[in-house]
């Protein structure tokens, strides 16, 4: 049995592992490669494995990173059933179109400078009609139902707290007379966000796979950010500005709704017009007021005293081109807009008629990779190029990391920590390198053992048949290494204590049942 890592390895973006066995090939994601340009070249490259040797496909969630090349996958080859929750799969039958309109519309500017500079044309990624074609290869399925893929693999969804439908999958597989299980984290939620559950808990597991994209850093703030919020809507207010917040589609829009309606309830916000100008997070809003049985209690309790928490009369979402563009002329307004790391969509917009401005604020509400728009903004570079012009960053640039959709490191340690059988490795995905490793680091404290896997790395997973064999080859080794103490009793000190430092450890391991290590 196999594990290979064809993407969120050494990045944050592009998760995708395959699971083979003697029998079956089952995927788990098909992200998009995100951030700088040569991370993003793969998405334009072959797959690491064909798709139509692919017999399931397992999604976590619909975040591009883990959704986005489904309709390539399916356009090369790909004929089996992608499982996912039903929520997923409604956000999927939003994000996954509007993706393609991305690829489209990206590659048609490229093409416009390819021509005049006398260069190749490049073809998109997929397009719209790729993209539509995917949708009918979901099925959907709920939380906790146990799905029998083969007489030898079954799976289960749960909730995984991070975004609307969000899932960790747990993978029972058999071969021969062994079962091994393997947890799938997914990306993993922050407790307490608005709207929706936290993230459940599993004790048990031999593999587990664990995103770190927050793997060497703490949320760490002392104030809600509910109250940061309304500290920077007053600030931008009193200068006269516009705010200007990308935010993701899916779940960020959403909980800055859900805020701002408190505080408008409260009666603690200034009389600014709210702006959602993105027709992927109207669409994405509109799957969230359809999924209210996913809400957490509080949620539902406000839906129960007759009000929407995220479909107030005072929010505005433009439906026109021309509605967009006429947000480009006003002062004094909080314009949310997608996407959420400025790559693409009308957010690019705002930013170019609003960055220079002094008076308005760019709030950051999402982690930003190495290579974005956004993290060139929020690193405070005196200028950024916006559609082919240098735009100069005067505006006030603010963050809040208390919206992360994401688990800090604390949050994954104690994730992890919940697995009471000492599973044999631990496998450390989806971060940057120092936030892998940074984790790896903590979760080997905790005494198991922890792997930052390569990107295409493939490991042979191990069950009892293979390890009894392994643990016999460890004690003749043991044997063989105290018979060279008796042997060699005037052997130079140093090599006399690396030969009890590698029995000693031999013995823990041993003892432990880490026999990998």
């Amino acid at each position: 049995m196999k594990l290979q890592f064809l993407g969120a390895a050494g990045t944050v973006t592009g998760s995708s592992y395959l699971l083979e066995t003697v029998n079956t090939r089952v995927m788990i994601d098909c992200g998009m490669f995100q951030g700088p340009r040569d991370i993003r070249e793969r998405n334009y490259g072959s797959f690491v494995v064909p798709p139509g040797s692919v017999d399931y496909l397992l999604l976590t969630h619909a975040h591009i990173d883990h959704s986005g090349l489904i309709p390539k996958f399916i356009k090369y080859g790909y004929k089996g059933r992608i499982y996912a929750t039903v929520p997923t799969v409604e956000l999927c039958e939003v994000l996954l179109p509007d993706s393609g309109y991305i690829q489209e519309m990206e590659v048609e500017r490229k093409n416009r400078k390819n021509r005049r500079a006398n260069r190749p044309l490049i073809e998109p990624i997929y397009n719209v009609k790729d993209a539509y074609k995917s949708l009918s290869f979901f099925n959907p399925v709920m939380y906790d139902e146990i799905i029998q893929l083969t007489p030898e693999i079954k799976a289960r969804f749960v909730d995984a707290g991070h975004i609307l439908g969000s899932a960790m999958i747990e993978l029972w597989v058999k071969e021969g007379r062994d079962e091994i299980k393997l947890v799938f984290s997914g990306d993993i939620g922050r407790k307490g966000q608005p709207l929706i559950k936290n993230p459940s808990t599993i004790n048990k597991a031999d593999y587990i796979i664990v995103e770190s994209t927050y793997g060497n850093r703490m949320h760490g703030q002392r104030v809600s950010e509910m109250e940061l919020l309304q500290e920077v809507i007053w600030e931008t207010y009193n200068k006269g500005g516009n705010l200007i917040i990308p935010a993701f589609a899916v779940e960020r829009t959403q909980d800055l709704l859900y805020h701002i309606s408190l505080l408008i309830e409260a009666k603690r916000m200034p009389p600014m017009t709210v702006y959602i100008d993105s027709p992927l997070s109207t669409a994405a809003t509109a799957v969230f007021q359809r999924s209210r049985d996913y809400f957490d209690q509080e949620a539902l309790d406000i839906i129960g005293r007759g009000r929407d928490p995220i479909g107030l009369p005072e929010f505005k979402f433009t439906k026109t081109v021309e509605e967009s563009m006429a947000l480009n002329k006003i002062s004094g307004a909080i314009i949310i807009s997608a996407s959420g790391m400025c790559e693409a969509g009308r957010i690019r917009h705002h930013l170019k008629y609003n960055l220079w401005r002094p008076e308005s604020t760019v709030l950051f509400v999402g982690y930003q990779p190495e290579g974005t728009l956004g993290r060139l903004i929020i690193e405070r570079q005196k200028a950024v190029r916006i559609f082919g012009d240098e735009i100069a960053v005067r505006a006030e640039i603010r963050s809040i990391e208390g919206y992360s959709a994401h688990a800090d490191q604390a949050g994954l340690v104690e994730w992890v920590e919940n697995f009471q059988n000492s599973p044999r490795r631990v496998f450390i995905v989806h971060g940057e390198p120092q936030s892998a490793i940074a984790l790896a680091a903590k979760i080997s404290e905790l005494g198991f053992n922890a792997t930052v896997p390569a990107w295409k790395q493939t490991f042979e997973l191990l069950t009892v048949t293979t390890l009894d064999p392994l643990k016999a080859a460890y004690l003749s080794l043991l044997t063989k290494l105290s018979g060279l103490m008796e042997a060699y009793p005037d052997q130079d000190q140093a090599r006399r204590e690396e030969i009890l430092r590698r029995l000693t450890e031999l013995e823990a391991y041993l003892d432990e049942g880490n026999l990998e290590r």
